[in-house]
């Protein structure tokens, strides 16, 4: 790092207004790259499952692009989070967009040519870009106090809503753009993820500096020199390990549900014969509800605390399983409610989960750990896509439905245990 980033960081120490500035800009700049963040994660989640069912001419294996992609986006997880660790939010964040863009413009040559291999190496690679959208909602909270962290996470993720619903309701449009320059229809929704994600990568790239976790790095190391912060290190670092397992926890049991629920949702409804804007209104409401109720969860979080909205969570997620196994197939309203709860669900258990996780972690490995654990959020997403397209091919859409709720009830007993686990240290 030069003399002069090295003096520029320094020149934040003392300056809590100075900090605090920063904090809002941040927000400011990370909100703008998540309006085409979503729109990319959104346009790719709505028609994912059905290419591939076209493509390979089977029900039975719909969830696997779902189940790639979120697999792919665990490497990048780790990735972007070592990166950000080690260069500051801005590298990691821009390198994990652009990854994502790469993705969804290989999905459309693989759409073209009619390449299964080239369409599944792509979906890997489109990873990147969810969770790099998952993981710029860490940036906003590097300079957020305690009581501003949860608020922080949702700020950002209100802004993601814009693109999010864009997105889904942009596929009939996509698609028909798609037709007319000689690309399937089903391909068409990437192209608006392609170029969302490159702009998402250049407004952090041209926009993110000074970077807020170098400047949040630089003021920890400068009160760690005092001595009296020196003796609770090691109580803290046992305390903090119990707050990133139950954080941890209520992400990865809510993603396992929300993925495979929302997976099988398309091919439910095609089976019942709805065409694709009445998936992408059902899909949009659904991924709305995941990010539009933020800037009011952030609050209850910080003001209720994150294990009651955690439990919230869970019966949230039960609900929407319950609405989404009665709904009738050909009951659009219904599917929304049940879509709209699932998505709900999934903000309650985000939010809390992800305050817990910047609660029980230091700046000097913050980025690292927060990797790591979307790693696993990824991977038990990577689980639901599989999963659901075999529960659904051996059972029913119900069934999945039902044992989503069931599951995601889970949760409760687990976080408080290892919350009590944590009180008692």
């Amino acid at each position: 790092m030069s003399s002069k980033i090295v003096q520029l960081n320094e020149s934040y120490i003392d300056s809590e207004e100075k900090q605090q500035s920063l904090y809002k800009r941040t927000l400011m700049v990370v909100s703008i790259s998540q309006v085409f963040g979503g729109a990319g994660l959104a346009a790719g989640i709505t028609v994912g499952a059905l290419l591939a069912q076209q493509m390979l001419g089977t029900n039975a294996y719909a969830g696997l692009p779902t189940a790639l992609f979120t697999l792919g986006s665990a490497g990048a997880a780790l990735l972007v989070g070592r990166l950000s660790q080690s260069f500051g939010r801005r590298t990691g964040l821009t390198t994990g967009f652009l990854l994502g863009g790469l993705g969804a413009i290989g999905v459309i040559i693989a759409a073209i040519i009619s390449n299964v291999f080239l369409l599944f190496l792509s979906l890997l690679v489109y990873g990147a870009g969810t969770a790099t959208n998952l993981q710029a909602r860490y940036a906003g909270t590097d300079l957020a106090n305690v009581k501003q962290r949860a608020t922080a996470v949702s700020l950002t993720m209100v802004f993601t809503t814009f693109g999010a619903v864009a997105g889904p309701n942009l596929v009939n449009v996509m698609g028909n753009v798609a037709v007319s320059i000689g690309v399937p229809s089903l391909a068409g929704p990437f192209i608006l993820s392609a170029a969302a994600y490159i702009l998402a990568g250049l407004v952090l790239f041209i926009m993110l500096r000074p970077d807020p976790l170098l400047i949040a790095k630089t003021i920890e190391e400068s009160k760690t020199q005092q001595p009296e912060k020196l003796h609770t290190a090691t109580i803290e670092q046992v305390v903090n390990k119990k707050g990133i397992f139950a954080g941890a926890t209520i992400m990865v049991l809510t993603q396992i549900v929300m993925v495979a629920v929302m997976t099988m949702t398309p091919v439910h409804m095609r089976h019942h014969g709805h065409g694709l804007g009445e998936i992408g209104l059902v899909i949009g409401f659904h991924i709305g509800s995941m990010y539009l109720p933020s800037l009011v969860t952030g609050f209850l979080v910080d003001k209720l605390g994150r294990i009651k909205m955690a439990v919230s969570a869970g019966i949230t997620l039960l609900l929407a399983g319950i609405v989404a196994a009665l709904a009738p197939g050909d009951s659009i309203v219904l599917l929304v409610v049940a879509l709209s709860l699932l998505g709900l669900g999934w903000n309650f258990g985000l939010i809390s989960g992800t305050a817990l996780i910047v609660d029980s972690t230091e700046t000097s490995t913050r980025a690292k750990t927060q990797g790591t654990v979307d790693v696993l959020v990824a991977l038990s997403g990577a689980t639901g896509g599989v999963l659901s397209g075999m529960v659904v091919a051996g059972s029913s859409y119900e069934t999945l439905s039902v044992a989503g709720g069931i599951l995601a009830l889970l949760l409760i007993p687990v976080v408080i245990w290892s919350i009590g686990s944590k009180n008692k240290q």
